[in-house]
């Protein structure tokens, strides 16, 4: 409970823009990448090129991308990306009074309760406090139907974009993923190309592997073994999906196929949020 107090006096007021009404029917939950997208697309937004204005949650399965796709967007918009990964792992770093209970959660692949989650998350919005941020991407929060409640009684959520991919693809990125011990970067050595057969689009993913200095440095995560990761992907079926239909009966969910890797699915994610031009503007207004 003072964990939840803390959050909610981490609230700011933010500006939120007008958004579009957005209804999904069934036969769009599962279309082609644009299908749902269609029905968010609006006018050019040109508030957004003076104004920090988006307060937007990325959901998706373990290891589809939410992270650098999260992460692309805060650096486009200039909004802080907060991922609440990255707080389990800063915290684990720390030697905290929280990271050997962490620890074990994370080596069994199983999720960090809410309690924990909710102190993590209030710290790192304090810590934004007074900075005149005037959004956010959230990434891997909030992952429950309680933590979706706490979230609506703090802030306004104004899009929810949840990525989608194929779980023999999720698995095989999972498997490919590599941290460098040195820098820190993280990068991928699976090369991924699956053929379109009986009506299934084909899916190609280039890896993403590190500069030649970090080659030898390269470690895999203790939890992306395939039990583990397998484990990660039935938990998020089962308690993750949920927040979907939270967010879909609130019109605030724009659906997302990843059609491929980065090079073929950032453009088409910047078009689904109507940001196609928006680098360019950005660049021009520098």
């Amino acid at each position: 409970m003072a964990a939840i107090t803390r959050l909610r006096l981490a609230k700011r007021s933010f500006f939120v823009p007008p958004l579009p009404t957005r209804t999904f029917s069934s036969s769009q939950v599962n279309a082609p990448p644009h299908a749902a997208a269609a029905s968010f697309r609006r006018g050019p937004r040109s508030d957004i090129l003076s104004k920090r204005c988006v307060q937007w949650v990325f959901l998706g399965c373990p290891g589809v991308g939410k992270g650098t796709y999260a992460s692309r967007l805060s650096n486009l918009l200039d909004v802080p990306h907060i991922a609440t990964g990255d707080l389990v792992r800063d915290e684990l770093a720390s030697s905290g009074p929280l990271s050997s209970q962490l620890s074990e959660i994370v080596k069994q692949g199983q999720l960090v309760s809410d309690e924990i989650i909710i102190s993590l998350l209030s710290k790192r919005l304090g810590a934004e406090e007074g900075k005149d941020d005037l959004g956010f991407i959230l990434d891997g929060f909030p992952r429950t139907i309680k933590q979706a409640k706490i979230l609506e009684g703090v802030t306004d959520i104004d899009l929810v974009i949840n990525l989608k991919l194929r779980e023999d693809v999720l698995l095989e990125k999972c498997l490919g993923r590599r941290i460098c011990k040195e820098c820190g970067g993280n990068f991928n050595v699976a090369s991924i190309d699956i053929k379109a057969e009986n009506g299934t689009p084909g899916i190609v993913m280039a890896p993403l592997l590190p500069p030649a200095n970090c080659i030898s440095k390269l470690i895999t995560r203790s939890d992306d073994t395939e039990a583990v990761v397998k484990e990660r992907l039935r938990i998020y079926r089962e308690m993750t999906q949920p927040v979907e239909d939270f967010y879909r009966n609130r019109g605030k969910l724009l659906e997302f196929n990843l059609p491929g890797g980065i090079p073929e699915s950032w453009p088409k994610l910047l078009h689904a949020l109507n940001l196609d031009d928006y680098e360019d503007k950005r660049s021009a207004a520098a």
